[in-house]
C-alpha cells in the first residue's frame, strides 16, 4: 500500500501540558479509550480537561455520569480548575445523568440512553463515568454473557459515532487480563499515586495506544489549579534538539580562575564546584551568571536551599544587580522545593525556562538541596537521576555550574558526597587549610575534559567584589589534607 492510500489518523491536542508528547503527538481522533486507576488518581479531572480543550459548540463533548453523585456536585469541584470554562457548559460541554437507570438495573436502558444522546448531539467527545459501575452491576448478578453483549453492542455504536470516547473506571491492575473491555479499547491510560514516606508521587502510563508511537514507561504528573500536568521521561526533548557547540570558553569573571582552566569553562560543559559550607561555591555561581548577563547571555539559577529574595540580596552585596536582569527577562530564578519533586518535573521546569529566555548559562545551587527536594524514590538512586538531568540539559547547549557541599574531614580529599564526579566535565575543589593557626581557603582545578589545566593549589579570598584568586601556595606538603606541614625541616624543629 502506498503512502497516499494509507488512512491518516488525525491527532487531537489534549490541552494537558506534556501529555501530547507522551502520546506521540496527540490523542488519536475517533479512538475508544479507557482512563483507569484507583480512587483519587485524577481520572475524572483528566477527562474534564480533555473535554474543555477539544469540544466546540459545533462538535460538543457529552459526559454521561452513572455514579451516585449528580453532575452539579461534580461540577462544583471541577470548576475550581483553571481549564474549566463556564461559558462552555451546556453548549460545548453537556452532561447527562444515568444513575437512576443503573439503580433500576436497566442495562439496556443505559445503552439506549447513551445511543439516543449521542445521535441527538453528534459529539466529538463521549465520556462515561464510571463505566466500572456498569460492570460491577452486571458482574454482581453473575451475568457474564449479558455483560459481553452490552460491550459488543456499545462497541458497534462506537465505530459509527465518529467520536473520541473515554470510559472512566476504578480498576486494579490484575483486572486488565480478564476484562473484555480492555481488549476492544484502542487506548488505555493508567493513573496511579503512591505514598513515599510523607510524599505522594503520581504516575501516568500509556499501557496501550493503537496505531501510534507513544513514549513507554511511567511518567510523573502533578495536579494543580491548572489541572493535570504531565512530565514525560523524554524531558520535553522528544525531537533531536542537540545543538552544535562551539570551541569558545565562558568566563567566570575571575581572570585567574579562567586562566587556571585554560581560558574558562568550555561552552556546553557541566562544571561541578565542590567544597565545604561557606567556601564560596554560591558566590562563584553568581559571578558566572553575572558575567554572562553583562555579555548579553541570558541565564537561569535553580535554587534549592535559599529563597530567591535572599539570593538576590546576597548578590547585590557583591555588586551584582540581578533584579534588573530579572525585570528585563534575561535572568530567571527558579525556586523548586516542594519536597516531592520528580527528576522529570525538575528538568521540565528548567528546560521550559531555558527555551523561554534562550538561556546560555545555568547554575544549580545546590545538588544537596536538589536531593532533599526530590521524592524518596528519586533520592534512592540520585546518581541516575542526576545523570538523566545533566544529559538532557547539555543537549540544549547550556553551560552548567552545579554546586555540591563536601564535609571536610581533614583526612581525605573527597570530591562529592554522592560519587557523581564522573558526571561532570570539569571539577573545581574548594577547601579549608590550617596554616600557622589560621584557617585559609584554597582551590584546585581537578579535572578539565576540554583540555589542559593548571594543577596548582591556589589561595583565594572572598571580598565585597566576590572571589579573588591569589598566589600558588608553596613550601608546604599535605595541603590537600587540610593540615599541611612545612617542607623545611628547620621550620619544623623551631
Amino acid at each position: 500500500m502506498s503512502e497516499q492510500e494509507k488512512v491518516k489518523i488525525a491527532k487531537l491536542a489534549t490541552g494537558v501540558r506534556g501529555l501530547d508528547e507522551i502520546l506521540g503527538g496527540g490523542l488519536p481522533e475517533y479512538s475508544f479509550n479507557i482512563i483507569a486507576g484507583a480512587p483519587g488518581s485524577g481520572k475524572t479531572t483528566l477527562a474534564h480537561q480533555l473535554m474543555f480543550a477539544i469540544a466546540t459548540p459545533e462538535r460538543p463533548a457529552l459526559f454521561f455520569t452513572v455514579l451516585g453523585e449528580p453532575p452539579f456536585k461534580m461540577l462544583r469541584y471541577q470548576q475550581q480548575f483553571d481549564f474549566f470554562d463556564l461559558t462552555k457548559v451546556s453548549t460545548s460541554v453537556r452532561f447527562l445523568n444515568l444513575s437512576n437507570l443503573m439503580l433500576e438495573d436497566n442495562l439496556d436502558g443505559v445503552l439506549e440512553e447513551i445511543v439516543r444522546g449521542v445521535e441527538a448531539v453528534n459529539p466529538s467527545i463521549v465520556v462515561i463515568d464510571s463505566f466500572r459501575t456498569v460492570l460491577k452491576t452486571v458482574d454482581g448478578k453473575g451475568s457474564e454473557r449479558k455483560l459481553q453483549k452490552f460491550v459488543q453492542r456499545l462497541a458497534i455504536h462506537l465505530t459509527s459515532w465518529q467520536a473520541t470516547t473515554f470510559f472512566i473506571g476504578e480498576y486494579a491492575e490484575q483486572e486488565i487480563r480478564d476484562n473484555p473491555v480492555f481488549t476492544v479499547a484502542d487506548g488505555l491510560f493508567w493513573l496511579s499515586q503512591q505514598i513515599e514516606h510523607n510524599s505522594i508521587v503520581r504516575k501516568l502510563q500509556v499501557m496501550k495506544l493503537r496505531g501510534q508511537d507513544s513514549v513507554p514507561g511511567l511518567h510523573t504528573f502533578r495536579i494543580t489549579t491548572a489541572g493535570l500536568q504531565a512530565f514525560p521521561r523524554t524531558f520535553g526533548l522528544h525531537e533531536d534538539t542537540s545543538i552544535d557547540i562551539s570551541d569558545r570558553r565562558l568566563s567566570t569573571s575571575i581572570d585567574e580562575l579562567d586562566a587556571m582552566m585554560g581560558g574558562g569553562i568550555p561552552e556546553g560543559d557541566s562544571l561541578l564546584v565542590a567544597g565545604p559550607s561557606g567556601s564560596g561555591k554560591s558566590v562563584l555561581g553568581s559571578q558566572f551568571i553575572a558575567n554572562g548577563l553583562r555579555q548579553g547571555e541570558p541565564g537561569i539559577v535553580a535554587v534549592f536551599e535559599e529563597r530567591p529574595g535572599a539570593y538576590i540580596r546576597r548578590a547585590t552585596k557583591l555588586g551584582m544587580d540581578f533584579q534588573k536582569f530579572i525585570d528585563q527577562g534575561t535572568l530567571r530564578l527558579l525556586y523548586l522545593r516542594p519536597l516531592d519533586l520528580s527528576v522529570d518535573e525538575t528538568v521540565h521546569e528548567i528546560v521550559s525556562a531555558v527555551r523561554e529566555i534562550g538561556a546560555k548559562r545555568l547554575v544549580i545551587d545546590s545538588l544537596a538541596g536538589l536531593e532533599m527536594a526530590l521524592a524518596p524514590s528519586f533520592r534512592s538512586d540520585f546518581r541516575e537521576s542526576l545523570y538523566r538531568m545533566i544529559a538532557a540539559l547539555t543537549r540544549l547547549g547550556v553551560t552548567i555550574v552545579s554546586t555540591v557541599e563536601v564535609q571536610e574531614k581533614f583526612t581525605g580529599f573527597d570530591l562529592s558526597t554522592y560519587a557523581i564526579s564522573f558526571l561532570a566535565d570539569d571539577i573545581i575543589r574548594f577547601r579549608y587549610v590550617s596554616i600557622n593557626g589560621e584557617l585559609r581557603k584554597v582551590l584546585v582545578v581537578i579535572k578539565m575534559r576540554g583540555g589542559d589545566h593548571c594543577s596548582e593549589i591556589r589561595e583565594y579570598t572572598i571580598n565585597s567584589k566576590g572571589i579573588e584568586v591569589g598566589r600558588c601556595i608553596t613550601g608546604y606538603s599535605g595541603l590537600i589534607s587540610g593540615i599541611p606541614e612545612t617542607d623545611n625541616i628547620l621550620d619544623r624543629l623551631s
